[in-house]
């Protein structure tokens, strides 16, 4: 069936790039950050692929929900290799597995709601972009050009003024290309949808606790986008 062909295509493009950065990482000297967010830019092309792989919503996001189901269980036996949480530069115990229910469900319910009820699967990426690029930015910058932060009690620990600059700028651009590419409106019209939307998704990163921010900035993101791009006539 063209269903178990797609997901198996999707799931060997994910496996095989990631495959790809733990050899790097084997031979190579790759700060533990950027290998994080390596892995992360990975999981978040993947989902590119995933989008444009099968022909309709449902099937897309009943697939995401499939993966989940056959990758879990993979991750809780490998979790028991001492190697592991080292390899995979882990923060705390089960971070990967708790990361990839999040990204896949975020993206099984924004796909039925884009795709889905909207018709448009390219809603997709621009939500997904908002996060995922931005977020990559925030920690690569943050670490290491971080000089001024901010702290209070809704904030975890403490954010980098330089990282949250680092995430809206590359979150607005990232956005204004699927936009410009995708969208009906004028270049002035995406570029304010962008901005708003990269603000948006930044603000909520900010506040965002325990690495749910792969939940709550696409969800912010697609609640300044989608009313903006209807209300414009994308």
């Amino acid at each position: 069936m063209n269903f178990y062909k797609d997901l198996g295509y999707c799931a060997d493009t994910f496996f095989v790039c990631a495959s790809a950065a733990l050899l790097l990482r084997r031979f190579a000297r790759i700060p533990s950050e950027v290998f994080r967010k390596i892995l992360h830019i990975i999981l978040l092309c993947s989902l590119f692929v995933w989008i444009y792989t099968f022909q309709t919503w449902w099937i897309a996001s009943l697939a995401a929900l499939i993966f989940i189901a056959i990758v879990f269980p993979l991750l809780s036996l490998a979790e028991k290799l001492d190697c592991y949480s080292e390899l995979l530069t882990e923060r705390r115990s089960g971070e990967i597995k708790h990361s990839l229910i999040l990204v896949f469900s975020m993206f099984a319910i924004l796909n039925s709601i884009c795709w889905g009820w909207l018709g448009e699967r390219w809603l997709v990426l621009a939500c997904i972009c908002a996060w995922g690029f931005g977020d990559a930015a925030a920690a690569l910058i943050g670490k290491k050009y971080g000089r001024h932060y901010l702290e209070g009690k809704l904030i975890e620990g403490r954010k980098s003024v330089e990282g949250t600059l680092a995430m809206f700028t590359v979150s607005l651009i990232s956005v204004l290309i699927v936009l410009l590419i995708n969208g009906n409106v004028a270049w002035y019209t995406s570029l304010t949808i962008a901005v708003l939307t990269a603000a948006a998704s930044s603000v909520v990163e900010l506040y965002t606790r325990k690495g749910m921010d792969t939940v709550t900035c696409p969800f912010a993101a697609a609640a300044v986008l989608l009313p903006l791009v209807h209300l414009w006539g994308a």
